[in-house]
């Protein structure tokens, strides 16, 4: 799953990166060591610009709220729950599957943050019982540094109970596609615990390489079956993965320290 991710590069970063054509200075947003569900968030996507002469897609760097609310949903208050979208099943559930089909976004971070379940906890997990209180966080990123393009839905919500003019009549949301985690050994793991990604948790965003980013933003591609093939899990031997501080635990803290790589987990948790 992912829960928590981490986005410190500025607009002018992300949009050399991903070759943005437009983005509004009015939208940049500060960096975020913590990043949690319902907050803003940058999101990369091609669509038309509003009112514009020219109906073709515009690469484009947006601010979007994350936690997907479907454009057919009553009310919002179920979006904080829909942070993240299944690969193997977005292109049939009634939440995912319009946007999957038209509207693709890529969110860039840093990396993610994921608390470790060993196998006991989801037994745990599994039967109901309470989990244990203290987990190790791990903060997971590409090795080689570049940025992490997480695949990602976008949605539009009208808020009836407001007039048209309102600059909170219409919600962008946004939801991350997730995957099963890599068994395949880390390209850099720590000195103890964890050899793979799966042994951190069973699932994982779902990352983009660059060969697949211009067909995964693309609106005129639509055939469910051609964009299934997009939700290919990335090469393996990419990422690393090393212990951080449980501060990140906490929402409200949120500064580079965050990022600090341990020397091992601390003390009481697991791994």
């Amino acid at each position: 799953m992912c829960g928590r991710y981490a986005s410190s590069r500025g607009p002018e970063d992300l949009a050399g990166i991903f070759e943005v054509e437009k983005w509004e200075p009015e939208e940049t947003l500060e960096p975020d060591y913590n990043v949690a569900p319902t907050k803003e968030v940058y999101a990369v996507l091609d669509r038309p610009v509003k009112d514009a002469d020219d109906p073709r897609p515009v690469r484009q760097l947006r601010k979007l709220k994350w936690g997907l609310v479907p454009s057919w949903a009553k009310t919002p208050e179920g979006g904080a729950r829909m942070i993240n979208a299944r690969a193997e099943t977005v292109h049939e559930k009634p939440s995912y599957r319009r946007a999957f089909a038209t509207r693709r976004c890529i969110l860039p971070a840093d990396g993610y943050y994921e608390w470790v379940t060993a196998p006991q906890e989801r037994d745990l997990e599994v039967e109901g019982k309470k989990k244990r209180p203290r987990k190790q966080p791990y903060f997971v990123l590409p090795a080689d540094g570049s940025v992490f393009a997480m695949a990602g839905l976008y949605e539009f919500w009208r808020d009836r109970t407001l007039p048209d003019e309102h600059p909170l009549a219409w919600w962008v949301t946004c939801s991350v596609i997730t995957t099963e985690a890599e068994t395949s050994p880390l390209a850099v793991a720590p000195a103890e615990g964890p050899r793979s990604l799966h042994d951190i948790h069973p699932r994982m965003p779902l990352m983009l390489t660059p060969d697949r980013w211009d067909a995964w933003l693309d609106p005129a591609r639509t055939d469910v079956e051609d964009l299934r093939s997009l939700l290919a899990p990335p090469p393996e031997g990419l990422m690393r993965a090393y212990p951080v501080s449980t501060a990140v635990s906490n929402v409200r803290n949120n500064s580079p320290e965050l990022l600090k790589e341990l020397e091992g987990p601390e003390e009481g948790t697991l791994f």
